[in-house]
């Protein structure tokens, strides 16, 4: 039984405009200057799964920045999508491939824009839902222990005591998921003590989840099936760019983890985060005495608990507080720290105005 890592890496990241662009999204960003985010994604599987057994599924324009990035990984490793349809088309692909190439093949599915402090805690929780997902019908995912009522996550409901103990992971059968909720619902979740983060990692067999797809996404399974018999051939990407025609566009999670019966959590406390926008960035960053985060070339005076990401100009800030300001060549973000999952709205203005060159 083999384990391999298969990194979702087809997202455009718009909340981290003007620095993620379509030419070059959030992922392939170096964001707090210590490697890329897709970079530091496969770095932090050393130990687990070598990099020949790591596989990353992008958007077709996305393919040679990939193989640049991460020149460990196999060419053949890298799954290009003709068009992006949401994580369940996603997976489908590499579970067929996988499938194909290793009838036994375990998969670890992550996204490629995630941060991760404590590796060994990870990997420990990894491996017990490694370990949990060779039952019959598994599909196990990630809980985040919950540190704060935060209304941008979904959440998963575990049947379990209160306050499991993280320092000795283990596996429990899931109840519920529940959308972002509302500040009062976030607080009433944190409360019972059996609510998780939902990480949008999973965990299982790579016949298991193509099974559960037959039998809760059938337009998603009849769709990638037939790749199955072309793999590794010269066929393939014909087959595949059929497959993703016919697939619906849909979540992993509404299609089959909100459907399935064997869906098991592994609550985890690695000091995770995955960097949504750039409030998040000022979470993580270093501050100096102030406050602020400063990358680039800035000047701060009389200002506080800013974020400044400067690429080339010089940023200058004069009595201000609370603020991110993002410099590129093209163009300037200038936005209060609490509204900055608010700067995708900036993202769909630009493309219902054609105004593409910025996007």
């Amino acid at each position: 039984m083999a384990t391999y890592a298969v990194i979702m890496a087809g997202g455009i990241g718009s909340r981290f405009w003007p620095q993620s662009r379509k030419a070059r999204p959030k992922q392939f960003i170096d964001v707090f200057g210590d490697g890329t985010l897709i970079q530091n994604t496969v770095a932090r599987l050393q130990g687990l799964v070598p990099p020949e057994r790591c596989f990353v599924v992008t958007h077709e324009r996305y393919v040679e920045q990939v193989s640049q990035q991460l020149p460990a990984v196999p060419p053949e490793n890298i799954l290009a999508e003709p068009i992006s349809r949401n994580t369940a088309p996603c997976i489908a692909y590499a579970a067929v491939k996988l499938a194909a190439r290793d009838p036994e093949a375990t998969m670890i599915v992550l996204p490629a824009d995630h941060v991760i402090h404590n590796v060994r805690q990870f990997h420990e929780v990894l491996r017990v839902a490694i370990e949990k997902a060779q039952a019959p019908g598994a599909l196990v995912t990630i809980g985040i222990a919950p540190t704060h009522p935060e209304t941008g996550y979904g959440y998963i409901q575990f049947d379990g005591p209160a306050d499991p103990a993280f320092d000795a992971p283990r596996a429990f059968p899931v109840r519920t998921f529940a959308e972002k909720p509302d500040v009062a619902t976030a607080e009433r979740f944190l409360d019972s003590g059996d609510f998780l983060w939902n990480s949008g990692m999973f965990i299982w067999r790579a016949d298991t989840v193509m099974d559960q797809m037959q039998r809760h996404l059938p337009e998603a399974y009849d769709a990638f099936a037939p790749v199955g018999s072309v793999v590794d051939s010269a066929d393939e990407p014909e087959a595949v760019a059929a497959a993703y025609r016919r697939s619906p566009h849909i979540s992993i999670d509404y299609g089959v983890m909100e459907r399935a019966d064997q869906v098991f959590v592994v609550p985890g406390a690695f000091g995770w985060s995955d960097v949504g926008d750039w409030r998040a960035v000022y979470d993580l960053d270093a501050k100096d005495r102030h406050g602020n985060a400063v990358r680039g070339n800035a000047i701060l005076h009389d200002a506080s608990r800013c974020l400044v990401h400067a690429d080339g100009r010089l940023v200058v800030l004069v009595g201000v507080h609370d603020l991110v300001v993002v410099e590129t060549n093209d163009a300037v973000l200038i936005c209060n720290r609490e509204s900055t999952q608010q700067v995708k709205n900036v993202v769909d203005y630009l493309h219902a105005h054609q105004l593409e060159e910025y996007v």
